[in-house]
C-alpha cells in the first residue's frame, strides 16, 4: 500500500470534549487507500518541530476523499493542531501501518481512552455481532456514535457511567462473549485483554500505543517485544509503526 505526503487542507474541526477534538481533512489518495485501524503522521507548522505526529483514523469517508482523526492535545504538536480552521492546510503522511483484519465473527470492539477513535471505523466495516466496549476515565466521547453499529457498553473510573472499573470488569459483569476481539488503548489494559483471549482461546488482534518518530519503520523508534525473530532489525521485536500498529495477541510481548 503507497505511503503519500501531501498537503491536505481542514474541511472542520470540533471539540468533543476536554481536551479532545474531532477534524475532517480532504485528504482524497490517502483516503482512497486507508482502512480502519490505519494512522497518519501530521507535521506541525514550527519548523524547530521535524517529527510528526501519528494520530488513528477515527473514520474514513472514501467517496468524498475524507478522513477524520480524533485526538487529545497532549503537547505543543496537538495543541497547534487543535488551532486549525477549516480551509487550512496541512501536511501529513499516510496511510501507515497495518490495519484490523475484517473477521467477521461475534466480536468485541474494546477501545480505552484515545484508544476508542479507531473502534468507530472498524465498527463501520466489520459485519457480524458486535459489542463495543468503551473505557473512559471520566468525560466520554464517541459513544453515542458507535452505538449506531453495535450495543456499547461503558467502564468508567469514577463509576459516573457503566459499570465502575475498567474494561474487562465490564465485560464479566455483563456476562459478555465473543469470538474475536480487537482492542486499541493503553498497554495495561491491552495486556489484561491478551491474557483473556489466550486464555479463553479467543482470536484477538491488538492495536499498540507507542511513541513514534519516523512512522515507517526505519527508525526502530517504537519497537515491541515479538515472540518470534524480526527479519529487519535480527531480534524479538517488532516495529509498531510498520509492522504493526495491528497484531495478534499470541505475536507480541506486552
Amino acid at each position: 500500500m503507497a505511503k503519500r505526503k501531501m498537503t491536505a487542507s481542514v474541511v472542520c474541526q470540533e471539540p468533543l470534549a476536554s481536551d479532545v477534538f474531532s477534524m475532517w481533512i480532504q485528504a482524497d489518495a490517502i483516503a482512497k487507500e486507508a482502512s480502519a485501524g490505519q494512522f497518519v503522521s501530521v507535521y506541525t507548522k514550527d519548523g524547530a518541530k521535524l517529527l510528526p505526529r501519528p494520530i488513528s483514523l477515527c473514520e474514513v469517508d472514501k467517496e468524498q476523499g475524507r478522513i477524520r482523526l480524533v485526538y487529545r492535545v497532549v503537547g505543543q504538536g496537538t495543541k497547534e493542531f487543535s488551532t486549525y480552521q477549516a480551509g487550512e492546510s496541512v501536511a501529513i503522511l499516510g496511510p501507515l501501518g497495518n490495519g484490523f483484519p475484517l473477521v467477521h465473527k461475534k466480536a468485541f470492539l474494546i477501545g480505552g481512552g484515545i484508544g476508542i477513535p479507531p473502534m468507530l471505523e472498524l465498527s463501520k466495516q466489520l459485519q457480524g455481532e458486535k459489542q463495543i466496549i468503551l473505557g473512559y476515565r471520566d468525560i466520554r466521547f464517541l459513544d453515542e456514535e458507535l452505538a449506531a453499529y453495535g450495543k456499547v457498553y461503558l467502564a468508567t473510573e469514577d463509576g459516573s457511567a457503566g459499570t465502575k472499573g475498567n474494561v474487562m470488569d465490564a465485560i464479566r459483569q455483563n456476562a459478555l462473549e465473543a469470538e474475536v476481539i480487537f482492542a486499541c488503548g493503553p498497554t495495561p489494559m491491552l495486556r489484561a485483554i491478551q491474557a483473556y483471549a489466550l486464555e479463553k482461546g479467543i482470536e484477538c488482534y491488538l492495536s499498540l500505543e507507542e511513541r513514534m518518530a519516523c512512522g515507517i519503520g526505519a527508525c526502530l523508534g517504537c519497537v515491541c517485544q515479538s515472540k518470534e525473530v524480526d527479519e529487519h532489525s535480527h531480534v524479538h521485536n517488532k516495529r509498531v509503526c510498520n509492522d504493526g500498529p495491528v497484531f495478534r495477541a499470541e505475536e507480541v510481548e506486552l
